[in-house]
């Protein structure tokens, strides 16, 4: 059932004295964007009428082709709480079509959209996400600009005086609930700077919506703390990277097609399928869900980050963990994924890779039980496990070769997503970065 009405918000925005509305949506690379309207536009808005230049998008369309439709999904509607005291600003997020009312191909959310219809296919009617997304928060300098100071020196869930981030992110909690998130959990995490807030598992869209909003709402109350926060999966060389670990599950009806109580490990056929998926198509899908050149510094051994294609049920060192708990919150965790992916992106070929998984009936490998940081390379490939790609160029080339992949995200954005990030691999590649000049200016 729908939350909101066309009416419902025209009288909310009536009544909360909203100005402005964001129409919101995410470009090819994750990054939010959106067309500012004032109120008097909101019911072209709602009426689907509202057009922007496409061309000017990250990895939309080309310029004589440019005008895309936003259709504004209803269900998005939020009033920041945040907003001034002159007039508020409310948001909604929407899909894109081209202007004879066809879903765009290259919108993110569409995409997801279109996998989430194959899964329906097969049956099933929920893809829910749990995501754990991490960031760091840095001191700004006078100008405002972000340092790479950090605000604090605490450690995994350590409190104040230590964790100076926390009256931050306890902000960020209140705003977050204001808005309507079911917070789970909020605490530092393991490098210094780092935190992690939990919210609530929903549907796929949903997830990723809320994913969206959560980085704009951490961006914006950071910085009324003096402070940048960054979703950056590596920012600083010697500590743990920021993860965004994705909590999944498939359901049917109301019940968890992961769970099966009559099985030793309390996993369905169906859940054992989907892990195998997920593990057969992990070094192609890496290049989504870990799509910066920044993200191959965090999937290095030592720092908590998975490196290696396996899984487990107790082990944190495989790509895939199996949490403990059973019943409506049997999941799969897998552990790579980075908040600087695009999160519809990353949760279409994820969902993609289990259900191949399952239409296939592919058979899941033994679990490693033993932390896999300290086998060598030999044991390593004596348990068939294959190490995740370690270059973004490496990732990509894996991608391009993926039929299954390619197919789930679509010609049209596949080709422009891989364009994008190769030439951001050609400008990594080419720069002379300080680590040459302090190892070679003097020793050649």
């Amino acid at each position: 059932m729908a939350k909101f009405t066309r009416e419902d918000i025209m009288q909310i925005a009536k009544d909360e004295n909203v100005r402005f509305i964001r129409l919101q949506f995410t470009d090819l690379l994750g990054v939010i964007k959106n067309v500012e309207i004032p109120i008097g536009q909101l019911e072209k808005a709602l009426d689907n009428k509202m057009m922007f230049d496409g061309s000017s998008i990250e990895g939309f369309v080309r310029i004589e082709e440019s005008d895309m439709l936003l259709y504004p999904d209803l269900d998005t509607w939020v009033v920041f709480p945040w907003t001034s005291e002159k007039g508020k600003v409310a948001r909604l997020i929407c899909d894109i079509y081209n202007p004879d009312g066809t879903p765009f191909a290259g919108d993110p959310r569409g995409i997801l959209k279109r996998v989430l219809n194959e899964m329906e296919d097969l049956g099933f009617t929920d893809f829910n996400i749990g995501p754990e997304p991490e960031f760091f928060l840095f001191k700004n300098d006078e100008k405002g600009e972000p340092t790479l100071e950090l605000n604090d020196k605490g450690g995994y869930f350590d409190l104040a005086p230590t964790d100076l981030g926390e009256n931050c992110r306890r902000d960020i909690v209140l705003e977050l609930e204001d808005m309507g998130f079911e917070i789970e959990a909020s605490h530092h995490e393991v490098a210094p700077g780092q935190h992690e807030i939990d919210f609530k598992y929903a549907d796929a869209i949903t997830t990723c919506d809320n994913i969206q909003t959560f980085k704009l709402v951490v961006k914006t109350i950071a910085r009324k703390h003096g402070l940048h926060a960054t979703f950056m999966a590596k920012p600083l060389f010697g500590v743990n990277g920021s993860g965004m670990h994705a909590n999944m599950s498939l359901f049917k009806d109301g019940e968890n097609s992961f769970y099966n109580a009559s099985t030793e490990t309390g996993l369905s056929e169906t859940a054992m399928q989907f892990l195998a998926g997920i593990l057969k198509h992990a070094q192609d899908f890496t290049a989504v869900t870990n799509p910066t050149v920044n993200s191959y510094k965090r999937l290095v051994p030592g720092y908590e980050a998975p490196c290696y294609v396996a899984w487990s049920m107790q082990n944190r060192s495989p790509l895939i963990r199996i949490p403990a708990s059973r019943g409506l919150s049997t999941r799969v965790e897998v552990r790579s994924v980075d908040p600087t992916a695009n999160p519809y992106l990353a949760m279409a070929v994820l969902l993609a890779s289990g259900l191949d998984g399952i239409k296939n009936q592919l058979q899941t490998p033994e679990p490693i039980d033993r932390n896999i940081y300290v086998m060598d390379k030999d044991e390593r490939e004596a348990e068939g496990i294959k190490d995740l790609p370690a270059t973004l160029k490496e990732a990509l080339d894996r991608l391009k070769k993926s039929e299954v992949l390619i197919k789930a995200l679509g010609e049209h954005a596949a080709e422009h997503f891989v364009e994008a990030k190769e030439i951001e691999w050609d400008m990594f590649r080419t720069q002379v970065h300080p680590w040459e000049r302090e190892q070679y200016m003097s020793m050649y």
